[in-house]
């Protein structure tokens, strides 16, 4: 991977974002840090697939929610120690995103999009049905345990823990779409007849894309279980899977930063306007309309050509 120059845009927003991220807690409330950090990882995983393959699945809501399910139960029925229960729910999600994908792939377009969709509600049946669940109730009480010595039950060692695992995270997703397999990824979606014309295994391509999105998604789905200390059904429902549209479209499609910045954008707007109750609903819907009207490529895209022209 090209290491960007100190004199490049590119190296001052991860400047940027790493001095943001080490402030944070003292800023904000660590807790609402660390739902953004995950969030952002979510949103991020599913940019992989959406902006760097042009495949839209309304189903990821499916492997964050069940990640966090599992690692919730690995930790608080199993008593496995975090740096094991945090890994095994990103390994469900990623066989859960093999099993998924292997299926959904053999369609494409809106078909793609609505497999994954009831793949997701086969999901929410289950967690609704299985009695370590917790059902309508979610599971609670979640353990956040210790890890490397540091105790996560306090706020900042915690929040130190998931920004970590998001830093390295996102320097993967970094790789990846810089990476030979993410050029291949953008052949994919800017014209799949002459990848395939090239000698491609394309399904082979998306496959991979997909497991490696649903992996993380996962690995999102495990941190948010430990941040908030429990998983709920809010988890796996569509409607988490059309927030993480929402994120990735408001901050910037295809771009490395841009679901960062749109999940922080969509929670400071929950957090912060939640007391307007339902409105809060109104209130996202028409920034989305505006921000789309107004910044075709997202805050981020556009924030990208602007620099482009000027250098």
């Amino acid at each position: 991977m090209r290491v960007p120059s100190v004199k490049t845009p590119v190296f001052w927003g991860y400047g940027a974002l790493v001095a943001v991220g080490v402030a944070a807690p003292f800023v904000v409330y660590p807790v609402f840090a660390m739902n953004v950090l995950t969030m952002a990882l979510f949103a991020s995983a599913f940019n992989l697939l959406l902006g760097y393959v042009g495949l839209l699945s309304f189903g990821h809501a499916a492997f964050l929610g069940s990640a966090a399910y599992v690692t919730g139960y690995a930790s608080k029925a199993l008593g496995l120690p975090v740096i094991l229960a945090v890994p095994a729910g990103a390994a469900v999600a990623a066989l859960l995103g093999l099993l998924f994908g292997t299926l959904a792939l053999r369609r494409s377009g809106i078909y793609f999009a609505m497999i994954t969709l009831g793949f997701a509600q086969v999901i929410y049946f289950l967690v609704v049905q299985m009695p370590w669940t917790g059902g309508e109730d979610g599971l609670q009480g979640i353990p956040r345990g210790r890890v490397l010595g540091l105790d996560l039950s306090d706020k900042y060692a915690m929040y130190y823990f998931v920004y970590a695992v998001f830093l390295l995270a996102f320097l993967l997703v970094h790789r990846t779409i810089e990476s030979p397999f993410g050029q291949v990824l953008r052949a994919i979606r800017e014209n799949e007849p002459r990848a395939v014309s090239l000698g491609y295994d394309v399904e082979r391509y998306k496959l991979l894309a997909f497991v490696l999105s649903a992996g993380l998604s996962g690995l999102a789905g495990s941190l948010k279980a430990l941040t908030l200390q429990f998983a709920t059904l809010g988890d796996v429902t569509w409607q988490r899977s059309g927030e993480v549209i929402l994120m990735t479209l408001l901050g910037g499609m295809g771009t490395v930063v841009g679901p960062s910045v749109g999940a922080l954008l969509v929670l400071t707007l929950e957090n912060y306007l939640a007391s307007l109750g339902s409105w809060v609903t109104v209130i996202t819907g028409a920034v989305f309309v505006v921000m789309v009207l107004a910044f075709r490529r997202g805050l981020v895209g556009e924030v990208r050509a602007l620099l482009k022209r000027s250098f």
